[in-house]
């Protein structure tokens, strides 16, 4: 292989894709668009206060310590009123999410049917007051005591998911629609009839391909990372994350095999551009790039099994937001390699030079 033919090839089909900029905007910008969007979307993602409307004296509510009221009002937002009726005309209006009132021993809570998650949220939160309120006049306390707190550091944001997800179908669209975009682009401009009669080895224009493919890979997950880990968005990198590189390198491969399979069939880059997308968009949203899979149902969670997409999707998130090493990296970048020499190999059967 020729240094300076393998420069000359690489640099030609570089410029090629900057030179288009739909092309460019779709498998650079477009994605990074998402990050930006979903990372101010979810900065603040925690549960939003209840509000509800206290009509009259309350005595769970108005008994309470100081202490106790300020710890409740941190969750629950509550505004007091004289008239039950116009208090009930807010739920229903969805203004406010319930209106609770007390009737000698016993408290009255009217909530919305319209909104469930926010009805449920203020129910559990007056459930939970008027429990501590019966332990509190019985004396006794309760035989069991729960104690909750989720698995990650308090400080994990959302852009710790965002970002592994979001990066991974940034690679994999780059390297489908670069591959097969180039394929078909050059059998139908006869530049690779043109490469088949010059003394350019195949394996020097495949070498080439890739080394495109991975340079741009690296450079999206340099933006991507770079972009996640301003203030603003507060990505926090875990000791092993540059082991997303070689992820990234492996990821780029078996998804290149992808595109040389659609570029390997396709006629026109209007077949390739539809046959990829069929491809991609399912393997996106059912490989948890935009969304957790673990409220989907099981055959979703099955059927995603099914993708490499979301191996890379969950390696990513092991080494750039868990803390995991190559443990959690190697049996991952075993499969990708060699999903990428089956395909290559079924692009190998149906690749021709020229559409003669």
């Amino acid at each position: 292989m020729s240094a300076k033919t393998f420069t000359s090839l690489s640099r030609a089909m570089a410029l090629g894709l900057l030179r288009d900029r739909t092309a460019a905007f779709f498998m650079l910008v477009f994605p990074l668009m998402f990050l930006v969007l979903f990372g101010a979307l979810f900065q603040n993602d925690s549960t939003a206060r209840a509000e509800i409307v206290q009509v009259g004296r309350v005595e769970i509510f108005d008994s309470l310590p100081r202490e106790a009221r300020e710890g409740l009002e941190e969750v629950l937002e509550i505004r007091r009123s004289d008239d039950r009726e116009e208090a009930l005309e807010e739920v229903r209006a969805g203004d406010v999410d319930a209106a609770v009132w007390q009737e000698g021993d016993e408290v009255r809570l009217r909530y919305s049917a319209a909104d469930q998650v926010r009805a449920g949220n203020a129910r559990a939160l007056v459930d939970s007051v008027v429990q501590q309120a019966n332990i509190a006049a019985t004396g006794q306390p309760p035989a069991y005591e729960l104690t909750a707190r989720q698995v990650e550091d308090e400080s994990l944001k959302a852009i710790q998911f965002l970002t592994p997800g979001l990066l991974g179908w940034a690679v994999a669209m780059g390297a489908v629609f670069g591959s097969a975009f180039t394929l078909v682009n050059w059998r139908k401009k006869r530049i690779l009839r043109r490469l088949w009669l010059a003394p350019v080895s195949a394996g020097t224009v495949i070498a080439a391909r890739i080394g495109v493919s991975v340079g741009l890979a690296l450079v999206q997950t340099a933006v991507f990372l770079g972009v996640a880990s301003i203030p603003y968005y507060g990505l926090e990198l875990s000791g092993h994350w540059w082991l997303a590189v070689p992820l990234v390198v492996c990821g780029t491969l078996a998804f290149m095999s992808i595109g040389l399979v659609v570029g390997a069939w396709a006629k026109t880059e209007e077949a390739a551009n539809g046959v990829a997308q069929v491809v991609i968009l399912p393997m996106a949203f059912l490989s948890g790039a935009f969304f957790p899979l673990d409220v989907a149902p099981a055959w979703i969670r099955t059927v995603s099994g099914l993708f490499p997409l979301t191996y890379l999707n969950e390696a990513m998130q092991d080494v750039l937001s868990r803390g995991q090493s190559w443990g959690a990296v190697l049996p991952v970048m075993g499969g990708l390699l060699l999903f990428a020499a089956v395909l290559t190999a079924v692009a190998a059967r149906l690749f021709r030079w020229d559409d003669a």
